[in-house]
């Protein structure tokens, strides 16, 4: 098949992702660790897919489910031993046979993007290469393999040449900085007849995929090497120090991907985004802000400081101010905080307000109604331009079952009032101060306690001689 068939079909890709993660010292599996709130092992695969994989597997261990990390059509082949890299790909030898070209990449490299891949493909048909292996220089190779090239003037790949027991190398060969990032181009027919011949090393029993590379150049087929500029794709994950490492670089990436599109983020430094957040042109996100998981914010709005949106919808216009939401709606132009709670289901109209400490839950504040301090807000609609006091809760727990509240429009909720859930407020009603609302209030009424002030005359003065008579 030649080259446009193959990038029309589109490569198969294979994750190395079985196992890993000895070194996290935990109980979830290391592919499955999140890096800005996306697991580990997804990122490759988005790569993949942005650099148009037409299928994409993961090879994972047979006591490893790493299913609920995966993309949506995520194919899974299960590497029955620990024996290397070869090995891997050997376990998923019925996809390589039914490949064209096959690129591998690894699980626990998470910041490979998907321009890198598709340069690499790029390369690999460009040169009308079999094997194509993605270098880069390091100042310091330390223990990678060293990429040697040959001498013809091509700039092919002679050998890859591991350097983990350097003693007794020679030094012209430890001098070399270009190294071996782990992450392969193969024309699938050779792939297949090399993992064939495919031998175990002595020392390990496992079998390397590099290793097939020799069988390529036996075969007179070019191996060649294409070089990124990006540091990133060898930055691996083997523990909780490299993930923090990791981090750190993709928060960096996803900060600088939102202010190119026109987002104004304070201070970077001490702003967190998560990789599924999206975010419009215009809004300003201040210090101490952590947008989390799949957050959307609507343009012209400004978050924070110090305020954390988890999978929440947040319109345009909006003011969110040293708050926390949890899966909640904020329409146009609302406004919320400081110090306001939106617990899951809260959603709040066009030009609403929950502001401070409040509290909302499973509710609906209509557009323009105005929660602004001191409340609880559970299970209940607010009506349109509805006004709800300092004070107010919505009693919806009777100690077995959560009940409604129905406040309507242009309602006026006074002070301190307790609504007894189930029970409706009509359109344009009130309730007085500190009332107890247990029966339904009619539109337009007043509804009120029939508890009655009593004032005992001398009180302060008795409170006083029965302290002074016991010694106080």
């Amino acid at each position: 098949m030649n080259g446009s068939d193959t990038a029309a079909r589109g490569p198969t890709v294979l994750i190395m992702a079985a196992g890993q993660g000895t070194r996290m010292r935990s109980s979830l599996p290391k592919p499955l660790h999140p890096v800005c709130g996306r697991p580990m092992v997804a990122w490759p695969v988005l790569a993949a897919r942005a650099a148009g994989a037409g299928r994409v597997a993961v090879i994972v261990s047979p006591d490893r489910d790493l299913t609920p990390g995966l993309p949506t059509g995520t194919e899974t082949v299960v590497q029955p031993e620990a024996n290397g890299t070869g090995g891997a790909v050997r376990a998923a030898h019925d996809i390589v046979r039914d490949s064209d070209t096959v690129v591998v990449l690894s699980g626990d490299v998470p910041l490979i993007s998907g321009e890198v891949v598709a340069a690499l493909l790029e390369t690999h048909r460009a040169a009308d290469a079999a094997a194509t292996v993605l270098s880069v220089e390091l100042e310091d190779p330390g223990s990678y393999g060293r990429i040697v090239r040959g001498d013809d003037g091509d700039g092919d790949v002679e050998r890859i040449v591991e350097t983990k027991h350097p003693e007794g190398m020679p030094a012209e060969l430890l001098a070399i900085r270009e190294i071996n990032t782990g992450t392969y181009v193969f024309d699938a027919p050779p792939l297949v007849e090399a993992l064939d011949r495919l031998a175990a090393d002595e020392a390990t029993g496992e079998y390397f995929l590099p290793d097939v590379l020799p069988t390529f150049r036996e075969q007179g087929l070019r191996v060649v090497a294409h070089l990124s500029s990006d540091p990133n794709v060898n930055l691996g994950v083997n523990n909780r120090a490299d993930l923090a490492l990791v981090t750190r670089e993709a928060q960096r990436q996803i900060l600088e991907r939102h202010m190119h599109a026109g987002v104004t983020v304070v201070d970077p430094g001490a702003t967190w985004i998560e990789a599924e957040v999206e975010i419009a042109a215009d809004t300003t996100i201040e210090p101490g802000t952590y947008l989390r998981g799949a957050t959307t914010i609507g343009p012209d709005s400004v978050v924070g400081p110090h305020t954390t949106l988890v999978d929440s919808t947040v319109g345009a216009g909006c003011r969110i101010v040293h708050s926390h939401v949890c899966e909640a709606e904020v329409g146009d132009e609302a406004s919320v905080g400081p110090f306001a709670y939106l617990r899951p289901g809260a959603a709040l109209g066009t030009r609403a307000k929950a502001g401070t400490f409040v509290e909302v839950k499973g509710s609906r504040i209509g557009d323009g109604a105005k929660v602004p301090h001191l409340a609880y807000v559970g299970d209940a609609e607010i009506g349109a331009g509805a006004n709800v006091g300092a004070g107010a809760i919505t009693a919806n727990y009777d100690g077995h079952a959560k009940h409604p509240t129905k406040i309507g429009e242009g309602a006026r909720i006074s002070v301190n009032t307790s609504l007894v859930a189930p029970v409706n407020v009509g359109d344009g009603a009130y309730t007085g101060a500190g009332a107890v609302i247990r029966e339904d209030v009619p539109e337009g009424a007043l509804g009120i306690s029939t508890n009655e002030q009593r004032n005992v005359e001398g009180y302060a003065e008795r409170k006083a001689r029965e302290a002074e008579g016991r010694g106080e």
